[in-house]
Order: structure tokens, then sequence, then C-alpha cells
């Protein structure tokens, strides 16, 4: 990524110390080490097996469901899943994994041939991408980053994982590997700080997505599928 020119810097940053009265501070404020630090001991020591059933103890309670699977029954377990949301059409990302776990036939060949339609995200479509998962009935993305306390699935948005995919379509399905859960929000920000600190390039969009849309802000009464997906599936693959 190529770095931007920024004029007038020391003289903007020396007017707000004037204001602060105090001198420019032109040294790296250190980070402060707590003595406490309670996030951290969340599902503390617990195994991927531990974690799992974290997860799945808390979708109940974010109005989801929660399937697990294995590699060689996936796209069975895919299939039954999108059928019981009512199936196609049907919207993707462009994603590698799909490919990786053996689900590239059913959406290119399977599903169509059924006619079932399915739209794969492609970045040269521009706004076409955006009106079919606006009519599409599911979604279906991979979870980079999942988070068994609060039962989150973490979206790194790219060239071809664009974000209405997670949230246009009337429901949502989130595939998970079990290798990408961790205890909390805590671990998914330590990793994303250290990607940046690394010198890594950083999706400019990461969603944190928790289940279907909701909102309990009128009178406190809970009302699902408000401004999103009214349903949401997450299918956990344990041996990856």
């Amino acid at each position: 990524m190529q770095t931007g020119t920024i004029h007038n810097r020391d003289k903007f940053l020396q007017t707000i110390a004037d204001r602060l009265g105090r001198k420019q501070r032109t040294e790296r404020v250190p980070r402060p080490h707590w003595r406490h630090q309670p996030q951290w001991t969340v599902f503390q020591g617990y195994s991927q097996d531990e974690l799992l059933e974290a997860l799945k103890a808390q979708c109940p309670r974010i109005h989801t469901q929660c399937v697990a699977t294995t590699s060689a029954e996936l796209k069975e377990t895919l299939k039954e899943v999108v059928a019981n949301h009512g199936g196609g059409p049907v919207v993707t990302w462009d994603d590698p994994r799909f490919d990786e776990y053996g689900l590239t036939h059913l959406l290119r060949d399977e599903w169509p041939k059924e006619n079932t339609d399915v739209h794969i995200w492609d970045a040269s479509a521009g706004r076409k991408n955006i009106d079919f998962a606006d009519k599409a009935n599911v979604g279906i993305t991979f979870s980079d980053i999942t988070l068994a306390e609060s039962g989150t699935v973490v979206l790194f948005s790219g060239n071809g994982k664009g974000r209405t995919v997670s949230f246009l379509p009337k429901t949502y399905i989130a595939i998970v590997a079990k290798s990408t859960i961790v205890p909390r929000m805590t671990q998914a920000a330590a990793y994303i700080h250290e990607q940046i600190e690394k010198g890594h390039l950083v999706p400019s969009c990461i969603n944190f997505i928790t289940g279907p849309s909701n909102s309990a802000d009128i009178e406190m009464n809970l009302v699902v599928g408000v401004h999103g997906p009214m349903k949401a599936t997450y299918i956990v693959v344990v041996d990856r």
C-alpha cells in the first residue's frame, strides 16, 4: 500500500499541545500493562472440542442453529441446511475455501442443474453482485475467526468477499472450521493487531456477526430479523 503525504502535521499537533498547555509529545506513548487482565481468563485452557461445546451452548441464545459435520459430509449437510431454509437463490463469496472443502461442484454444477440459481461474487460485476444478494434467499460465507463466548463469526472482507453476502439474503450460513474457534473477542482483536504490527495488509472491513439481525431497543422487546437475515446457521466442520 502506498504511503500518503501528511502536510502541516507538526504545526497541527503543536496547536493541540498549546491548547492542552503542555509540550508536544514526539515519542511513542508506551502501552500500559494492567495488573488485572480478566479478558484473557475466559475459557482459558479450553481445548478446541471444549470451545466448540461452548459455541454450541451459545447459539440458541442468539437464535442461531449450529450443525456439526465432517469434511466428507459437508456437501450433503450444506444441501440439507439450504433446503431447510427454502432453497435458492444462493449467493456466495468467491473464496478458494469452497474448492478446498469440496463444494465447487455443488455450486457450479449440481445446484444449477437442479434449477437453483447460484451467484458467486464477481468483483468485476460491480453493482450486479449487490442486486443478486438482495434477491437471494441464502448467503454463504466462511468464518475467518469464530468467538465461542458470544457465538460470533468474524468475516474478513476482500475483493471477492462482498459484505452484502452475509447481510442482504433472507438467511445466512457460515461454514466454520473448528480450528478457527477462539474463546472471545480478545483473541480476535489480538490477532488483527498482530497482523498490523507485522506490516500485513488488513481488510478495510471486518464484520463481527452474531446470529441473525435483531433489535431490542424498542420497549426492550426482542425482534429478530430487523435489518438483515432473519435466520442463521453455523455449519461447523469438526475435522478442519
